[in-house]
C-alpha cells in the first residue's frame, strides 16, 4: 500500500479487478495519469483457489488485450474456441439428436475467442500494470467516502489516502458502493439457481470444442482449457446445489460423466468446487456527475451465453476511446458530454443481452415437454440458416453493433 497521503491523477478507477485494470492499463498506455484503488491486499485475488473461474474470452475482447499489450502474457494459459455445440440433454434420458453447431471456418481463420482462468488474467494484468509508468495502484485501500463537484473528484480510503481526480470509474462490481453513494438505482432479479464451477482433466483431446447442454435445472458448460482440462460450469436448481457439493469426489465425479457423456473419455477432478448465486443487474443510469459505471457495476447477466465480462470489455474501450479522444483535443474527461456519450454507446448493447439471457435461461431451464420439443427443433432449424448461423456466431465473437476501436483491432 502507498504511504503517500494525497494522490492526483486524471481518472480514479475504484477496483481493481479484471475490468478495472484493464481500464487502467488502457489509459495509462494512452499517456492519462490513473489512480486504481484496489480494496483487496496484493496478490490476493490471484492466489490458486480465490475464484475457480474461468471466462470464455471473445475475439473482439482478444483485440482490446493485445491492442494494450496484455495478450502475450496470456497466450500461454488461453485454450482457443473452435467450435461450440449446443443441445437440449437430460441427465438420465441423454443429449438430444438435434443441435446447433458453430464451426469458427464458417466466419474465417480466427477463432470464436479463448477460454482462460481468472487467476492468470488478473496475473497478466498485474504484471503489465507494474510496468505502466502513470498507473498508480492502491492496494488494500477500502473507499469510504467520495465527493463528486463540477470540477472534479475527492475519494477517501479507509486508511486516510486521498485520492483526486477530474474522474471517477466505479469498476467495484455488482455490489458496488460508489454506485449506490451516488444514488443511482438497479433493477435486480435473483435466479433460483447457482453455478458450480470446478476444472477437470479428461483422458481425450477436447479439440477446442466448448459444449452447453440445456438441462432441466441450467446449462451445463463444458469449456476448453490447456493441459487436457474443462473448465465446467455447472448451473442448477438452489435446493440441490448444497447435495452435489456436499458429494465425496468419486460420487460427485459420477454425477459430472452422466452429463458430460464419454466423448472425452475418464474424467478427474483437479480444482476445488466452487459455488456462485446467479442474478441480473442493470443501472438505470451509467453515469453521473463526473461518474462513470463499468462492468458489473452496471450490469450484470446470466452465464448461460459466457459474455459476461466481454460486455464489460467493450465497456472498457468504448469508455477508453471517448475520454482519449476529449483529452488529446484538450478536452475536459469527465465532462457531461462524454459521459453521455458513454452512457448512449453501451447501455443498448448491454440491454439487449441482459433480454437475451434471461429470456434463454427461462426457455431453457425446464423439462417441459412441448417446450423441449420445440426448443429443440429450434436449434436444429437454426443450425440450417447459414446467415443467422453467421450473424449469432459474430455475436459470440464480438463483432457486432457499433464496435470501439480496440475491439476491430484498431489502435486507441
Amino acid at each position: 500500500m502507498s504511504n503517500i497521503a494525497d494522490i492526483s491523477a486524471d481518472i480514479l478507477i475504484v477496483g481493481g479487478g479484471i475490468v478495472g485494470a484493464t481500464l487502467g492499463i488502457t489509459l495509462s498506455r494512452a499517456g492519462l495519469k490513473v489512480t486504481l484503488a484496489d480494496r483487496l491486499a496484493r496478490e490476493a485475488d490471484t492466489a490458486k483457489n480465490y475464484d475457480g473461474r474461468a471466462s470464455a474470452i471473445a475475439n473482439g475482447s482478444v483485440n482490446i488485450l493485445k491492442g494494450i499489450g496484455v495478450w502475450p502474457d496470456l497466450e500461454a494459459n488461453a485454450s482457443p474456441i473452435w467450435d461450440i455445440r449446443v443441445a437440449d440433454g437430460h441427465p438420465l434420458r441423454g443429449i438430444s439428436p438435434l443441435f446447433l453447431h458453430y464451426d469458427h471456418s464458417d466466419v474465417g481463420k480466427s477463432p470464436f475467442g479463448y477460454i482462460i482462468e481468472n487467476r492468470s488474467i488478473r496475473e497478466a494484468l498485474r504484471a503489465v500494470a507494474s510496468d505502466c509508468k502513470t498507473l498508480k495502484l492502491v492496494q488494500s485501500a477500502n473507499v469510504v467516502s467520495v465527493q463528486r463537484g463540477p470540477f472534479g473528484v475527492i475519494a477517501e480510503t479507509e486508511s486516510g489516502i486521498r485520492l483526486s481526480a477530474s474522474l471517477l470509474i466505479a469498476a467495484d462490481g455488482r455490489g458496488s458502493q460508489i454506485r449506490n453513494e451516488a444514488g443511482i438505482k438497479t433493477r435486480t432479479k435473483m435466479y433460483d439457481q447457482k453455478s458450480i464451477v470446478c476444472n477437470i482433466r479428461h483422458e481425450r483431446d477436447h479439440a477446442g470444442t466448448a459444449v452447453e447442454l440445456f438441462l432441466p435445472g441450467g446449462p451445463f458448460a463444458m469449456l476448453p482449457m490447456t493441459e487436457h482440462r474443462c473448465n465446467v460450469v455447472w448451473t442448477e436448481r438452489i435446493d440441490l446445489v448444497d447435495h452435489y457439493m456436499a458429494l465425496p469426489e468419486d460420487r460427485f465425479l459420477k454425477e459430472l460423466s452422466q452429463r458430460f457423456g464419454g466423448w472425452l473419455g475418464k474424467i478427474d477432478l483437479v480444482s476445488q468446487r466452487h459455488v456462485y448465486p446467479l442474478g441480473m443487474l442493470h443501472a438505470e443510469r451509467y453515469t453521473s456527475q463526473r461518474l462513470a459505471l463499468v462492468g458489473d457495476a452496471a450490469h450484470a447477466i446470466h452465464p448461460i451465453a459466457g459474455q459476461g465480462l466481454n460486455l464489460g470489455l467493450r465497456d472498457v474501450a468504448a469508455l477508453a476511446e471517448l475520454i482519449v479522444d476529449t483529452a488529446r483535443v484538450g478536452g475536459d474527461v469527465g465532462s457531461n458530454n462524454v459521459l453521455a456519450r458513454y452512457e448512449r454507446w453501451r447501455r443498448f448493447d448491454n440491454f439487449v443481452l441482459i433480454a437475451v439471457t434471461d429470456s434463454l435461461n427461462r426457455l431453457f431451464s425446464n423439462d417441459i415437454g412441448p417446450l423441449r420439443l420445440s426448443r429443440d427443433m429450434g436449434l436444429a432449424l437454426v443450425d440450417k440458416l447459414p446467415l443467422v448461423k453467421k450473424f449469432l456466431m459474430r455475436h459470440a465473437m464480438g463483432q457486432v453493433g457499433k464496435l470501439p476501436r480496440l475491439v476491430r483491432g484498431d489502435a486507441l
